[in-house]
């Protein structure tokens, strides 16, 4: 079941939105190589390694790119997707097919070269970009009513490697907690949880098939949408298990005109 968002009037946590002035790769990946630079990159790989594959930085992005994420979130408020599942979700998205039209900075920001480099250093693996018809490579989540949430899950993995996630804080005006385990999958370790409140511009990071985690329920008044990046390292996958991947998020995040959504060719239309 699914419907268009409501839209929410909410503060921009004090930032004023940027122009959607697009950036050149170039650009992007001078600042973010300067940023990373500035980080303690091999005490953060050591961090992700004992942490079960997941690493925290609460302030990652810097000030312009988080503001032009905020101006992405109200570009694409109309073109939410709700959802609701019982007893699981309930909350809208934005798949990547819709933000590629209306908010492109998000599309250059997921490809930089910089930022994947730097993540390869994290994990030691080789990560490739998801596939183009895969709606959840990047997309936005909103909580804007009452009770959006999601229950306990795994970010699992329909391609045949591994699949890694990162989150982006965009807008956090609420009370609502990352909850996680770590070490769910360690063997000799026991299950260790723990919670974040991520804010805007913060970075959270993980294996999707390593981290159990859920996002617990937005109270009255409250707001809170955060970006998602997903790569994988092999960007194949067996047609029942796409099947699967598809299914899953036509009901559970964008729709079915998102996900089986067909591009222009004989086979079908844009």
């Amino acid at each position: 079941m699914s419907d268009t968002a409501t839209p929410v009037n909410t503060p921009m946590q004090g930032a004023q939105a940027t122009p959607a002035t697009r950036l050149s790769k170039r650009d992007i990946d001078s600042t973010l190589n300067a940023r990373l630079a500035a980080l303690q990159t091999p005490k953060l790989r050591d961090e992700y390694g004992q942490q079960g594959s997941f690493l925290y930085i609460e302030d990652f992005l810097p000030r312009d790119y988080t503001e032009r994420l905020i101006a992405a979130v109200h570009d694409t408020m109309p073109a939410v997707n709700r959802n609701y599942l019982p007893g699981h979700k309930a909350g809208g998205s934005v798949s990547r097919h819709t933000l590629d039209k209306l908010a492109p900075f998000i599309a250059d920001l997921y490809r930089s070269d910089a930022l994947i480099k730097w993540l390869e250093a994290i994990t030691g693996d080789k990560l490739q970009l998801s596939p183009e018809d895969d709606p959840h490579a990047y997309a936005l989540y909103f909580y804007t009513r009452p009770g959006d949430h999601i229950g306990w899950h795994y970010d699992t993995s329909y391609y045949e490697g591994r699949r890694y996630t990162l989150l982006l804080g965009v807008i956090d005006d609420s009370s609502c907690l990352l909850d996680y385990e770590l070490h769910t999958k360690t063997p000799g370790k026991s299950a260790q949880p723990g919670a974040v409140q991520y804010p805007p511009g913060a970075f959270v990071f993980f294996d999707g098939d390593k981290l159990r985690h859920r996002v617990t329920p937005l109270g009255e008044n409250e707001m809170r949408v955060s970006l998602t990046f997903e790569y994988v390292t092999n960007p194949n996958m067996r047609p029942f298990q796409r099947f699967i991947s598809n299914m899953k998020d036509s009901i559970a995040y964008f729709g079915f005109k998102q996900v089986f959504r067909r591009k222009g060719g004989k086979n079908g239309q844009a």
